[in-house]
């Protein structure tokens, strides 16, 4: 018990301070990242997620067997796939931003799939019917009336979905890219620290995502409100 309050009582959070500037500069990475591999997965959920629905075996089995495979393995394994055995396959080095990007959006893309796939199927039949009935192709049936419908109910999901991705983002580290955690390793290499840095790296990924849970929360009121009207 001594040696545990002897501890605490030598952590220097002025260092922490000191410190901040190069883990804010991580955490602006982390949130680029995510961003990008979310932005990424949500053009290639929606197309994923509507070949799901397909009548057509050729679009309908590759979305599922993309989905199954993805959704049933680990992201950091997809990463070494990516920045380690795919550069011996195309006999090309991959940048780590390159390798986190593509691995980060592969994954995202399988999750925001069923998170479409659901959504549209939640659209009640009538607004499908609806579309034909004024002369709409199947295409513009779901572009114009179930699409925009099912992006409004699915706001929550997809917020979950980028929260989810900010914390695993931190796995692309294990590859040399400089995100929060990455920053946060170095500096504890060159410091000994360990302690107050993960602790302040904590606190920041925090920080994010109740920002972000906050926003997600108005988006999602903003949008049924208009629903509703």
């Amino acid at each position: 018990m001594t040696s545990i309050i002897e501890y605490f009582s030598e952590l220097d959070f002025e260092f922490v301070k000191n410190s901040l500037w190069l883990l804010l500069n991580g955490a602006i990475v982390t949130l680029e990242i995510t961003l990008v591999a979310v932005s990424f997965g949500v053009l290639i959920g929606l197309f994923v997620g509507m070949a799901e629905l397909s009548s057509y075996r050729l679009l309908r089995i590759p979305a599922k067997v993309y989905v199954d495979i993805i959704r049933g393995t680990p992201l950091l394994v997809q990463i070494f796939i990516i920045y380690f055995a795919l550069p011996n396959i195309i006999n090309m080095r991959i940048e780590p931003y390159i390798a986190a990007v593509v691995a980060c959006s592969i994954n995202s893309g399988a999750y925001v799939a069923e998170i479409f796939r659901s959504g549209i199927q939640s659209i009640d039949k009538g607004q499908f019917e609806a579309g034909r009935s004024l002369g709409l192709t199947w295409p513009q049936t779901m572009k114009m009336i179930v699409v925009p419908q099912a992006f409004r109910r699915t706001i929550p999901q997809l917020g979950n979905e980028f929260i989810a991705m900010l914390k695993d983002s931190s796995l692309v580290s294990v590859i040399g890219f400089e995100e929060l955690t990455r920053k946060g390793q170095l500096i504890i290499a060159a410091t000994y620290r360990s302690f107050e840095i993960w602790a302040a790296v904590a606190v920041i990924y925090l920080v994010m995502t109740l920002t972000i849970s906050r926003f997600v929360s108005y988006l999602e009121k903003k949008y049924n409100s208009k629903g509703h009207r």
